[in-house]
Formats: structure tokens, sequence, C-alpha cells
């Protein structure tokens, strides 16, 4: 890298950096670890000591303060590298989850095959995130995408953050289970506080049903309904969180508890590719092959026999282990009978009952 280009690039402001304490460098006696209580209260007296200062993952910052030789570690930041501003977000990993944002550059719309309904209705939050103040109280805050896995869901949200460049917060449902009574609704509402200080951005809520079952299958599980009723004070948007769009994804729509399934405005459905997309996805997909394809190769017939398979179902059961059924044999190139034992193997996997299940 050129040395202009590293001048520019340490003197650009941040965005937001994510910082982790970690300690002192030796600890005495009557040392005492700082506690947060306020994250806006807290920016504001670390950028009066570390306005300036050029930083990157894994940089340390040194309390000079309250607290001297006190360490924080830099976790992440967008840029990469840049210098602390007025305007950069400051963020602190506490004990439960950070929830750490990202900027998606290597996501599209372009890259989703199909889903056009989708696409058509992603629009509205598109414009929501680009101009927030437009849509007052008509904002598409909390949406709900559904359907079979492997669908793109997961790409869908990730190409509205790269649209609308805006941070993008992705969330395992199941990291908001916390292991104490209280422990989820800390965890969720520090989710929310975060996404507000954030905002513009989107909260993606991967496997949603896995925290908003119908309290009648809760029960049987034994979770508590604090993680319901954390969630539904949130999505009410009874906090200020002009800015913020929720997206939920799910593949079990069903059995969602009803409470929480009536706070999203909008319910975008996500369906398995035709025939005429799985001819699209194979074709996409294995110009990336690291083997060469047999010239009598024919994704049209692939595609015939691959009907109810997901774009996941497509890469992960029938292109990945075609190349390492080729590798395996010795083979320098791909052709159709490979697809097809692959095929016929995944089909049978599919046909099996889960273990267990009387037949």
């Amino acid at each position: 890298m050129s040395e202009t280009r590293m001048r520019k690039k340490s003197t650009m402001k941040l965005k937001y950096v994510v910082l982790r304490p970690l300690g002192y460098p030796m600890r005495a006696s009557y040392h005492e670890d700082p506690e947060i209580d306020d994250l806006k209260v807290f920016e504001q007296y670390a950028k009066e000591q570390w306005i300036g200062t050029v930083v990157r993952k894994g940089k340390l910052l040194f309390d000079t303060r309250l607290f001297p030789d006190y360490a924080f570690e830099v976790v992440s930041a967008e840029p990469e590298e840049g210098q602390i501003g007025n305007s950069t977000i400051i963020l602190v990993e506490q004990e439960y989850p950070i929830f750490e944002p990202r900027v998606v550059r290597d996501v599209s719309f372009d890259d989703i095959v199909g889903q056009d309904d989708a696409k058509k209705k992603c629009r509205v939050i598109l414009e929501y995130l680009k101009n927030p103040d437009k849509f007052g109280e008509w904002a598409p805050k909390n949406v709900l995408f559904y359907g079979p896995s492997g669908t793109g869901k997961t790409m869908m949200a990730m190409a509205l953050s790269k649209s609308a460049e805006v941070p993008f917060i992705p969330v395992k449902s199941t990291q908001l289970i916390g292991d104490h009574v209280g422990d989820g609704a800390r965890r969720i509402h520090n989710l929310f506080e975060k996404a507000i200080h954030l905002a513009p951005c989107i909260i993606f809520l991967d496997e949603f049903d896995s925290i908003a079952l119908d309290r009648g299958y809760q029960d049987l599980r034994g979770d508590v309904s604090e993680i319901v009723n954390a969630l539904l004070t949130e999505l009410d948007g009874i906090h200020e969180n002009k800015g913020v769009c929720t997206i939920a994804a799910t593949n079990r729509i069903n059995f969602l508890d009803a409470s929480i399934r009536s706070r999203f405005e909008e319910e975008i459905e996500f369906k398995l590719p035709d025939f005429d997309e799985r001819v699209e996805l194979l074709t996409r997909y294995s110009r990336k092959f690291p083997i060469k394809l047999a010239g009598d190769v024919n994704f049209s017939v692939i595609a015939r026999e691959t009907e109810g398979f997901s774009g996941r179902d497509l890469v992960e059961k029938i292109l990945k282990p075609s190349i390492h059924t080729a590798i395996i044999e010795g083979l320098e190139e791909i052709d159709t009978d490979i697809f097809l034992r692959n095929i016929r193997r995944a089909k049978k996997i599919q046909s099996k009952p889960p273990r267990g299940m009387f037949i």
C-alpha cells in the first residue's frame, strides 16, 4: 500500500468502534473494574481522551482519567482503520453479547435469484432506511421474512443493508436466551439500545421461532415468558427507535406467538425456486467450480430432478458433494452422472424418517 494511501486511510473518521474491556496490566488489591452504566455518557468520556486517535482491530486504548491504565481492546471498527472523531459511535462489549454490527460489502440484490415479490416489497424498507424522517408513523419498523430454509432470507436482509449503506446487526435468536432469570430481557434491551445508537440500521433476528414460539409451546420447553414480553416492548417501539428496522426470519411461521406476530407490519414470503430459477442457480454457482464441467452437463436435466430443493440445498447437497465425488474418484471433470448420483443420494436421505419416529 502506498504511503499516500496509508496516510489517507489513517485520517478517515470512524463511523463506529467496538471496544472490549480487558483490565489492568497489573492488578493491585485496591483496583476495581469500572462499570459502564450509560453508553452515551461513556461515549463522551471516551472521546474527550481518545479523539483523534487512530485505531484498528486489535489496538489497545488505555484510560487516563478515572481508571488510569485500564485497557480496552478494539474489537472492530468501520472503516477498518481511522480516527475517533466527534461523530464516532463507541460501543462497549459487556458480559452479555455485543451483537457486533457489520458493514455488508459482498451481497447485493443481483446475487439473489428469484424472489421477485419479496424484492418488490423490500423497496419500502430500503426507502425507509435511506430516509427515516420521510415515513413518520408509517415506518416499516418490524418486518417478518418467512419461508423454507435456504431460500435467501438472510441474503435479502444483507442486500438491503448494502444498498442502504447502513450497519447490519446479525443475531442468532438463541443468543438472546440467558442462563438466569432476567438475562434474556437484558440482552434484548441491550440489542435494541445498540441499534438505536447506530440508527439507521437493520437488526436481523435469524431462527426467530426459537424465542418467539407460541407461549403454549414455551411452557412445554420450560422457557420463561420474559423474552416474549421484552420483545413485545421493543417491537412496540415504546422507546424511540427511528431508523431501526427489525427483520425477523423463520421457517415455521405458524408456530409463532400470535401477540408477537401481530407486531410485524409486513410479512414477506420466500418461496422455493421454480424450474427456471433452479437452472439459473445451478449455472451461476457452477461458474465458481474448482473442477471443469464435462461437455455433456445439462442443468435443465438436473433442475427437473431437484424440484422442492432450495438454493442452499442445491449448493450443499448437490453441487458441493459432486465436486467432492470427482476429487475422491480422481476425475478431471464433473459429468451429468455425478450430479444425478448425488441427487439420488440427497433424495434418499430426505425420505428417511427422523430418528425415533414410529412408522
